[in-house]
């Protein structure tokens, strides 16, 4: 009877993590149409998740499915009724993945000027000096120079709901040409 009882809750075990995988793929899949499959966003203005920090996946995640991020229309409601743990996959998943850098060309006196205000700026204290962020902070680097101006310029004008107030005061009185170097300096990082 033992035996039998041992491997019914095998059988089940087995049947419950090939279920699990299936869900995650099938989430993944759904990321994926506007990420990347690999975390690699082709999507103009849309985040790569690749090589993001697991926590950092995970927080984010989080507060959108819970509403306390404000997300593009297209998102919302994509991640009700995720639990945890498939929150805690999916963010494994791409914090595993290598960022493929998708910058176009380098305009180098931007790229200076770039360089220079984020360091001037002390960005690398949060984000690590390679911008490939930690913890909570996102990586940076590698990402598209797009979305990056476009989340700085939120930041800037207290619009980025639901996100590091630390970032408003951060780029106080930048100017929009200031965000701009910064955005293509950080995309064409590898």
């Amino acid at each position: 009877m033992r035996i039998a009882t041992f491997a019914f809750g095998l059988i089940c075990s087995s049947a419950t993590s090939l279920l699990f995988a299936q869900d995650i793929n099938t989430q993944l899949l759904a990321c994926g149409a506007c990420h990347g499959i690999d975390g690699n966003s082709k999507i103009v203005g849309t985040p790569s998740l690749a090589g993001q920090p697991k926590i950092f996946l995970e927080n984010q995640m989080v507060m959108i499915r819970e509403g306390l991020r404000d997300i593009p229309p297209t998102m919302k409601g994509l991640l009700d009724g995720f639990s945890d743990a498939t929150i805690v996959a999916i963010a494994k998943f791409y914090a595993s993945k290598s960022i493929k850098s998708q910058a176009g060309t380098r305009n180098q006196s931007m790229y200076e000027k770039g360089e220079y205000i984020s360091r001037e700026a002390l960005c690398g204290t949060c984000h690590l000096p390679n911008y490939v962020g930690r913890d909570q902070m996102p990586r940076i680097a590698s990402q598209s120079e797009a979305y990056l101006l476009h989340t700085m310029r939120q930041f800037r004008s207290n619009k980025a709901t639901g996100r590091d107030t630390i970032m408003a005061a951060s780029l106080y009185g930048m100017s929009d040409d200031d965000l701009k170097a910064i955005a293509h300096y950080l995309s064409q990082l590898k």
